[in-house]
């Protein structure tokens, strides 16, 4: 081989390995989608991506979402997130299967997909993140409103979120599971405040005046959760009406200072973030397939095993009261 034959074959070879390192410090782009912008959960979860991102190193979190909790307005959202060519979508969904066709789109343009908190269909994304087992979600919510009534026995009435609102559905599912292994409780109703503050308060309100006999509120809602204590507090039914659920510490630490609950319970939404955009990452970085039986690191908080549906759970829900709110209250 000739010299100047031998020199072209060096700069080739130089410029693929430059071009490999190039692509191997490409950022990556993930973009965050909440169920709606202006909740404290999701910007608590927001958190938690750039605490991942800041760790990684090499990957950048766009965080989006509707104005309303609607799937058009998600659509929206993924379809704007295609038109930038981010690498990755980690979306809290508004609905289970009206976000498949935008997401599929997604998917075909090699945009990872991974659904966190509220899950998407399976076919249209690659793994899905529990916040907890639905299971165990269900059972504390109806624990925590044993524990709010003497004996275990009273009435109760569940706010939720929307109609459509996949884990919420999936959660009351589970608590009308465990009810039959807590004899005394009665569950007179359901009723949806959208999550949206003002009607969850006005749907809240219409319970405590439409059943007298209501003991516990219960919300697997963080905005329905804050709503009805607020209710209960205005209606003057502080220590007759109690509300406990799914909510923030932030938001709940003065409604359990005033006794209209007396405890709730939460994942921490800082590590939910965290989790669902570091298994985002490695799907990028092909660290991961999502194929049901696989291991994924998620970093500081561990590793998921994924189920046959391709889901996993991250951690049990922490129930909080007086002994500890204010402490958490500072973080989220």
């Amino acid at each position: 081989m000739s010299k100047l034959s031998k020199l072209l074959v060096s700069g080739v070879a130089a410029l693929a390995m430059l071009g490999a390192t190039a692509a191997s410090a490409e950022t990556v782009r993930v973009g965050l989608v909440a169920k709606v912008l202006g909740n404290g959960f999701f910007e608590a979860a927001n958190r938690g991506a750039l605490e991942a991102a800041h760790e990684l190193g090499d990957l950048e979190v766009i965080y989006t979402g509707p104005t309303d909790t609607t799937a058009v307005g998600q659509i929206n959202v993924i379809n704007s997130l295609i038109a930038q060519r981010v690498d990755a979508i980690a979306i809290s969904a508004n609905d289970t299967d009206a976000l498949v066709p935008a997401l599929k789109r997604a998917m075909k343009r090699g945009i990872k997909v991974v659904s966190w908190d509220s899950g998407v269909a399976a076919e249209g994304r690659h793994v899905h993140l529990n916040p907890s087992s639905n299971e165990l979600i269900g059972r504390m919510n109806v624990k925590l409103a044993a524990d709010h009534v003497k004996d275990g026995k009273g009435k109760i009435a569940i706010l939720s979120a929307t109609t459509t609102s996949t884990n919420q559905n999936i959660w009351i599912e589970e608590m009308n599971k465990a009810l039959p292994d807590y004899p005394g409780l009665e569950l007179l109703t359901v009723v949806y405040g959208d999550d949206l503050a003002e009607k969850s308060y006005r749907e809240a309100q219409g319970l405590i005046r439409s059943y007298k006999d209501l003991d516990v509120i219960v919300s697997p809602s963080s905005v329905g959760i804050v709503a009805a204590s607020q209710a209960v507090s205005d209606e003057g039914k502080v220590g007759e009406v109690f509300v406990t659920g799914l909510g923030l510490p932030s938001e709940m630490a003065g409604h359990v200072k005033s006794g209209a609950s007396k405890s709730f319970a939460i994942w921490n939404p800082i590590d939910l973030g965290y989790s669902a955009t570091y298994i985002a990452y490695e799907l990028v970085k092909g660290k991961a397939k999502g194929e049901p039986g696989e291991t994924i690191s998620i970093g500081r908080v561990g590793s998921v095993t994924l189920d046959d549906q391709r889901s996993a759970g991250m951690a049990e829900p922490f129930v909080y009261d007086a002994s500890n709110v204010e402490e958490f209250a500072e973080i989220f």
